[in-house]
């Protein structure tokens, strides 16, 4: 659906039609850049971003099947206190809504709750920030227990300050005496308190969830399996890269947030080792502080992987904007977005590119400095996936030592140990012995060194 810029003046006429129920009018109340201002851009700019936004929103929308009458640019000078946007927009948008019947009115914004409480009394519909939309989202698409455990908690965490006034039949209860006593214990105060009381079991049951997930590191640790993490903004095609490298088979559509519980599959490197590969929850601009508190125990495993892939959409038109959005949520993690030995940037759906602008994307990744290297694929048709897997391989093996040894051929114990423990690059049966290649992490070399007589082999 095509935006439209409401900003007081009349806009193209609508076709008349049946009304339909459930349906929802997107908002989009963005600050105009001050005229003069050092960061005042031009109009046709500021407007391109803003119907960016826009669309995002109504994907947003569109991920839990809600049906978009109009989506609307409401551009504002400044943000009032009472109801965000002006009275003047406020009495547009009442009308807007009520000729086309809406139910919800979506803001692409973050409303405080008595700006949202003021909003519906005027509008005279339900009133739903950007917030409350993306955790409607998370609600609708956790699938295990873990997940629905930290979307309960995000959310209480959201509605105990949007508690409305809607009850009053507990105020008949009054403490002390006659007409003196003050009145008992109100329905506000009943549901913060269980509120608050679920919040609590909530966290106690993610600490368990928290203990378990370090178990099953510390498990994954004593074997020579690696952890490479999928990070990226949502829908940047992290899911299908994950199935094209690991052949699985997630879940993956042309949606936001189409994957929200995390999935761990063996990844097999051109050399024959292996690693662990995550996908993860997709980011998104002014994702809910709730939210990366709340699955801060699922975003563990990006903050122990070794290696992260930073999966970018290099063909949306706000792609930098999306990489300033995951390195910011990056370093709420405690994550350096610039650490060039652990992060690969992975330029995604080239395959929507012809040929000339493939050259010209692979002239701007060849200018970039070494040590920030952009990696060109197509997870849908495969491009450019060897040369991910080399690099990844690559960064793997920076991380671990080569060592060489010499074992008898009938320490059955310790041969197995080594393949369990090791990464066994080559192994030759000379008189009796195994001269043997392999490779450890460093929290296994001095054992292997100790053990087994190895010695570190010399680069050439």
């Amino acid at each position: 659906m095509e935006p439209r810029n409401f900003d007081g003046e009349a806009d193209r006429p609508r076709s008349a039609g049946a009304k339909q129920t459930g349906r929802v009018l997107v908002v989009g109340p963005y600050l105009r850049a001050r005229a003069g201002s050092a960061d005042a851009q031009s109009e046709s700019h500021v407007q391109r971003d803003a119907e960016a936004r826009l669309d995002e929103a109504a994907g947003l929308a569109r991920a839990i099947d809600l049906v978009i009458a109009d989506a609307i640019i409401a551009p504002i000078s400044q943000i009032r206190p009472a109801t965000y946007i002006g009275k003047g927009k406020v009495e547009e948008i009442a009308a807007l809504a009520k000729s086309l019947d809406v139910e919800l009115v979506v803001m692409d914004c973050a409303l405080a709750p008595i700006q949202q409480r003021n909003l519906e009394k005027e509008l005279h519909a339900k009133v739903l920030d950007r917030t409350g939309l993306i955790l409607e989202i998370f609600g609708r698409r956790a699938k295990t227990k873990e997940g629905a455990l930290q979307v309960e908690l995000a959310h209480l965490n959201y509605q105990r300050s949007r508690l409305v006034r809607s009850w009053t039949h507990l105020e008949r209860q009054r403490g002390g005496f006659g007409f003196m006593g003050g009145p008992g214990e109100t329905q506000i105060e009943a549901d913060r308190r269980l509120i608050q009381e679920r919040i609590t079991k909530l966290e106690s049951e993610l600490k368990k969830v928290q203990a378990t997930r370090r178990l099953h590191r510390a498990g994954r640790q004593r074997v020579p399996y690696r952890v490479v993490a999928l990070v990226g903004y949502t829908n940047a095609g992290k899911s299908t890269l994950f199935n094209r490298l690991t052949r699985a088979d997630v879940q993956a559509a042309d949606m936001l947030f189409a994957t929200l519980d995390p999935t761990l599959r063996a990844l097999n490197l051109p050399h024959g080792g292996k690693a662990m590969l995550s996908d993860t929850v997709g980011f998104i601009s002014n994702l809910p502080t709730q939210l990366v508190a709340a699955f801060r125990a699922t975003l563990e495993e990006v903050l122990e992987a070794d290696v992260i892939l930073h999966v970018r959409d290099i063909s949306h038109e706000d792609a930098e904007a999306q990489q300033s959005d995951v390195d910011a949520v990056l370093r709420q993690l405690g994550i350096n977005p610039d650490d060039s030995g652990r992060i690969i940037e992975v330029w995604n759906k080239i395959d929507r590119y012809d040929a000339e602008q493939r050259e010209e994307l692979l002239n701007i990744a060849a200018r970039r400095p070494e040590d920030h290297p952009a990696m060109l694929v197509s997870a849908v048709s495969g491009e450019g996936i060897d040369a991910l897997l080399a690099a990844i391989e690559e960064r793997l093996a920076a991380k671990r030592t080569t060592l060489d040894l010499s074992i008898d051929a009938a320490d059955g114990a310790g041969i197995s140990w080594l393949h369990r423990n090791s990464e066994v690059l080559a192994k030759e049966l000379h008189d009796g012995r195994f001269d043997m290649t392999v490779r450890v992490d460093e929290t296994k070399r001095d054992i292997v060194v100790n053990r087994f007589d190895a010695v570190p082999r010399l680069s050439a």
